[in-house]
């Protein structure tokens, strides 16, 4: 899939706990997706990051919004942004792509139009990993592997799938065999 992340850009480990400490002053709960996902669930940063993907709750970005925003991120006005997908970003570099979702009744967290049928699986909302000195929520292993089997992945989400299925047991998907 094709990243919208500004080209260049690199968000660290001490910028995703500046966020995740702006989300808690905001009572935002965030689960963490995509890389820094993935390193929550190793335990550890396995690679450089251009940005830190989470997902949020439709009822909490306002005042998640209002905390990075005093904090300096602006929005980045991507091509392709949605209300319900965008990036933030610090004016130092720290890039944020938000994924606001509303929870079903189920827990399944549905991402934009309900017509679209995007969602996060309630399963899915159930990972627990760490990312310093904090154990975070973030996507499972099960499920990070399975979103980056529905796209042709890069080097670094086949290093990501590589590791997750070693560290979890779980099947390798077969486009990342080889």
């Amino acid at each position: 899939m094709p990243s919208s992340t500004p080209f260049g850009a690199c968000t660290t480990l001490s910028e995703v706990l500046s966020v995740l400490r702006l989300a808690d002053l905001a009572g935002a709960r965030l689960w963490i997706d995509g890389g820094w996902g993935v390193d929550a669930l190793l335990g550890g940063q396995t690679r450089e990051h251009g940005d830190l993907d989470v997902a949020i709750e439709a009822r909490h970005l306002s005042s998640f919004l209002a905390a990075l925003s005093s904090q300096g991120f602006v929005a980045v006005g991507e091509d392709g942004a949605t209300s319900w997908n965008f990036l933030v970003r610090h004016r130092d570099g720290a890039v944020v792509d938000l994924h606001v979702i509303v929870l079903d009744t189920d827990g399944n967290g549905l991402l934009g139009p309900p017509e679209a049928g995007h969602a996060y699986p309630a399963d899915s909302l159930t990972g627990r990993g760490e990312l310093g000195d904090r154990t975070v929520d973030c996507i499972t292993a099960e499920w990070a592997v399975k979103f980056r089997d529905a796209y042709t992945g890069d080097l670094g989400d086949r290093a990501d799938v590589l590791a997750l299925c070693r560290r979890f047991g779980l099947p390798v998907p077969c486009q990342y065999h080889g």
